[in-house]
């Protein structure tokens, strides 16, 4: 039995939670033992938040764990087997180092980390202690995702050419000190939001040549709230768009379109459809699981049978996602590409 202790109760901690309790439920290898979170009033069970996908709320009967407003203290106390890092992007690092060296295995929510540096020491803590880091990056367990990474890899569409990535939605203005709209603390759009499809690109394409990134900064004290990237590579070109500003009333939307040598693929409203030249197009089966859902379990099983994490999602390459992010950074900055 994998014993988890999860620190952070915010929007995506309370969406981590509800999926511990359905995979307790469920009966799978997995005991949330210990809650984290510095607001004692976040440990309650009353307590309500607020996410741009999902609505989490009360429910959840929190004491049936062990509660704490000190991470350190957690650790110290409790036998975990491993911790569920949900805190904000630039307490990540601190974090994940410390169980890490306490000799505790490590899943932490995206981004990695602010800058590469700061990734390169949770691999380093992670090398150190023996034990496992896997970054959260969600998009890599998500039905609608692993269609197009499929796709990608079997070649039945023949090569990628060129293709469009988007996503936005409404300000998060709901978070803990509103750290989402401190560019210092969040990483702005770039680093938060837009890091999910930089993260995807990646993982179809590897590294870029090269990016080129058009931003506007519209809200004081975050950065790049609306922005456009361009990834280069040998005879293929990549785009991806982000706005974190769709406070309209549309909703929260995310998206993609990839053109290959031999047919198209189309991702709206949660459908992917594929356009194979000369032949029907046709809808996949997609998993009625999200990928929040899909990657505690990958984690869970790998702790649980003493294996390496899914090589789908190893710390090196989210590393890689977190060196294109911060070269879109530089590039919306200096209105110059950057090349690697």
């Amino acid at each position: 039995m994998v014993k988890v202790g999860l620190v952070g109760l915010g929007s995506m901690g309370h969406g981590h939670l509800n999926n511990y309790v359905r995979l307790m439920e469920e009966g799978a290898p997995v005991k949330l033992v210990a809650v984290c979170d510095i607001r004692p009033e976040m440990l309650e069970s009353t307590a309500k938040v607020k996410h741009n996908i999902l609505e989490e709320g009360a429910g959840v009967d929190m004491d049936a764990f062990s509660k704490y407003t000190s991470f350190d203290e957690m650790i110290k106390n409790e036998e975990l087997d491993y911790v569920d890092i949900v805190i904000p992007t630039y307490l990540h690092a601190e974090h994940a180092i410390k169980a890490l060296d306490a000799g505790i295995n490590v899943l932490c929510e995206k981004p990695m980390a602010l800058n590469p540096d700061d990734c390169k020491a949770m691999i380093e803590a992670r090398d150190r202690s023996g034990k496992q880091l896997m970054i959260a990056q969600c998009l890599r367990f998500w039905p609608m995702y692993e269609v197009l990474k499929d796709i990608v890899v079997s070649g039945e569409l023949g090569k990628a050419t060129c293709g469009y990535f988007f996503r936005g939605g409404d300000t998060p203005t709901y978070a803990w000190e509103n750290w989402y709209m401190d560019a210092k603390k969040s990483g702005g759009c770039i680093l938060d939001q837009h890091v999910h499809d930089i993260d995807m690109i990646n993982y179809l394409f590897g590294m870029p040549k090269a990016v080129a990134t058009g931003a506007v900064n519209l809200i004081d004290g975050s950065f790049a709230d609306a922005l456009s990237t361009n990834y280069y590579y040998d005879n293929m070109i990549m785009n991806a768009q982000d706005d974190w500003t769709l406070n309209g009333g549309c909703g929260f939307s995310m998206k993609y379109r990839v053109n290959f040598e031999k047919g198209v693929v189309i991702c709206e409203d949660n459908k992917v459809t594929v356009y194979p030249v000369g032949k029907d197009n046709y809808q996949p089966e997609l998993g009625s699981d999200d990928g929040y859902y899909r990657e505690l379990v990958a984690f869970i099983n790998a702790i649980e049978n003493g294996e390496k994490i899914p090589q789908r999602c190893t710390p090196e390459s989210t590393l890689d996602t977190i060196r294109i992010a911060d070269a879109e950074r530089r590039s919306a900055i200096s209105g110059e590409m950057v090349k690697f």
